[in-house]
């Protein structure tokens, strides 16, 4: 019996830290209300936010061998994630993201790169995938997954039953020619609105997703921020509004939507009431610091979506 997510691609650290409008001249001490630190990036904050939903999950990923390492493999470990494919690289930092997040929520970063992006795919990271009900692939751009190895694994994936999604950040020059053998073995693709434009050079979200459909992907989901969703699904077209939220910090609410959605398909819900969930998840995720922000658990979720107002009806 399959069972449980497996996600693949970028495992980070994030230092949040909130309210900084401005960075001072002097080296003087300013005080802030929060600050808080947490796994996250593509694979590894989806891992993180579909565990905290209840779902069985395990990463492929890689960390290095220092102290943001072992706090991130603690963080997962403590959070019931399966580790067993996250590679520890001797010699290698790992990845770790710092964020200024203003009061308005926006949150210009500090990133240095490291081991996050080393993720690859091995016999048995092939094995996992097979077995698993949902693969997340998050890999778009990995050193060690583009030009082959990425598609042979959602592929093998696909055929072996399980739902495969995919998500990715920053994509690069050859994303696109990369996303040509991703694309056709995708349940749902589910770029952001700005990933969408630049993939395919189309302003008209509704013309991107069909461009992706065209070049394979069963069924699309373009996250749009406080615009909302666009969703064809099925071949049908459909818009959701997010929810009218104080953000305090938005940034997990792309890897946050991606798990939420999975979450619900996991238990059964329809793909479009999965997108309304999807995105309450990333509106709690928003009102608090780091990867979670306020979530708590799938059935409080749940409860938000049906208590939150969307964005349009406060219009």
């Amino acid at each position: 019996m399959r069972r449980g997510l497996v996600t693949i691609g970028l495992t980070t650290l994030d230092v949040v830290a909130r309210p900084i409008d401005a960075l001072p001249e002097s080296e003087s001490t300013v005080l802030v209300e929060g600050v808080a630190l947490a796994p996250a990036g593509t694979a590894a904050g989806a891992a993180y936010v579909a565990a905290k939903l209840g779902m069985d999950v395990a990463l492929i990923g890689a960390v290095g061998d220092d102290l943001a390492g072992r706090f991130v493999r603690l963080a997962l470990d403590e959070a019931g994630i399966d580790t067993t494919h996250v590679e520890i690289q001797a010699g290698v930092p790992t990845s770790t993201t710092v964020l200024a997040v203003d009061s308005g929520g926006r949150r210009p970063n500090f990133h240095a790169p490291g081991a996050g992006g080393a993720a690859r795919v091995t016999e048995e990271a092939i094995e996992a995938a097979k077995a698993a009900q949902f693969l997340h692939y998050a890999g778009v751009g990995g050193r060690h997954l583009d030009k082959g190895p990425g598609a042979v694994l959602v592929a093998a994936a696909r055929e072996a039953g399980a739902v495969v999604t995919c998500d990715l950040i920053s994509p690069r020059r050859s994303a696109p020619d990369e996303l040509k053998s991703i694309l056709p073995h995708l349940d749902y693709f589910m770029p952001s609105a700005t990933e969408a434009r630049f993939l395919t050079g189309l302003d008209d979200l509704q013309a991107a997703a069909q461009a992706f459909l065209t070049q394979g992907a069963r069924n699309v989901i373009i996250k749009n921020g406080r615009a909302g969703s666009l969703l064809m699904l099925g071949g049908a077209r459909t818009t959701l509004p997010a929810f009218a939220v104080e953000p305090v910090d938005t940034t997990s609410c792309g890897d946050s939507y991606c798990a939420g959605f999975i979450a619900a398909l996991d238990r059964g819900w329809p793909p479009l009431e999965a997108a309304r969930f999807a995105t309450a998840t990333a509106a709690l995720v928003a009102q608090g610091l780091a990867t979670l922000g306020r979530l708590e658990s799938f059935d409080a979720t749940a409860e938000a979506m049906r208590r939150m107002t969307p964005v349009e009806e406060t219009a």
